[in-house]
């Protein structure tokens, strides 16, 4: 029996794809993540076992930075946000949900405007341009923004996410047309695109991995991922420089007399848009017990 450590860079069917001493081994995960509630995700590094007899098991899960569990994704440097101009037009709680999500577990939140040759992408622009997070704005058809996202991606481990129909796997095609990802218009009748990509699966890119995921409609913050109610507003950067400033120390921004979040929401320094998203979440935690919080 070989002992080594890899990277899972696939899993599907109860299969795992890990690559390692550059080969890629189908692995099966041991029994004792199933007994233990555990589950190998892409982006493990693990240790696997090569069986005499060319078996290929999971052996042992290192240690995690971060995971989501949907999609299910570890140690993740970037999470690429892509939202489009138009069909489908932006969901911007979808959008401040994930930018939230990715601010809490310590990832560098990047937003990718995409089909920018369709319309102008100034009123999406508007809405987080004091939210000190990357921005680019992009097109599959004339190629703008394609060299800056390649620059982005090198040296790390990126996951890109956005509802259906945004274009991910267009990105990713126009990153290395070689990974020839399947693609699929939109379906008007759902009002938004199909899902043609089913599991989440790393790509090499310029030294790091990129990762295509699952399209999704809504992130329920209570059911699958939690931000604990009073770290909420660490994760909306334009809250950050008036957090000390409030009158009441145990102020949530959201009705106290001598809020100074609300005082630059009514002056327009923050955007509306982005207040009620976190409104919106902190309804969804406030009533949140410990023993809810994953």
């Amino acid at each position: 029996m070989i002992l080594i450590e890899g990277l899972i860079i696939k899993g599907i069917g109860g299969f795992y794809y890990v690559e390692a001493s550059d080969k890629i081994y189908e692995c099966k995960a041991k029994g004792i993540f199933r007994k233990n509630n555990q589950k190998p995700m892409v982006g493990d590094r693990v240790i696997i076992s090569i069986l005499d007899d060319g078996f290929v098991f999971i052996d042992k899960i290192m240690e995690r930075k971060n995971n989501f569990i949907r999609p299910p994704i570890a140690n993740v440097d970037q999470l690429v946000i892509l939202s489009s101009v138009c069909d489908p037009y932006p969901n911007f709680y979808v959008i401040d949900k994930m930018i939230s999500l990715s601010c809490y577990k310590g990832i560098k939140p990047i937003l990718i405007i995409s089909k920018v040759d369709l319309n102008d992408a100034n009123d999406i622009i508007g809405v987080y341009k004091r939210s000190s997070i990357d921005i680019i704005e992009f097109s599959s058809v004339t190629g703008q923004g394609i060299e800056k996202v390649k620059k982005l991606l090198e040296n790390n481990v990126t996951a890109i996410i956005g509802n259906s129909g945004v274009g991910k796997s267009t990105l990713l095609n126009c990153i290395n047309p070689e990974f020839s990802i399947e693609t699929d218009k939109i379906s008007y009748k759902l009002g938004r695109g199909k899902h043609t990509t089913r599991n989440v699966e790393f790509y090499k890119v310029n030294n790091g991995y990129v990762a295509d995921t699952p399209g999704f409609s809504t992130v329920d913050i209570g059911r699958y991922e939690t931000i604990k109610k009073n770290e909420l507003q660490f994760c909306f950067n334009e809250f950050l420089p008036l957090i000390n400033k409030c009158k009441f120390k145990s102020c949530t921004h959201t009705k106290e007399t001598g809020c100074k979040v609300i005082e630059e929401v009514k002056k327009g320094n923050i955007h509306p848009s982005r207040y009620n998203s976190y409104i919106k979440m902190y309804e969804e935690v406030k009533d949140l017990k410990e023993w809810n919080i994953k």
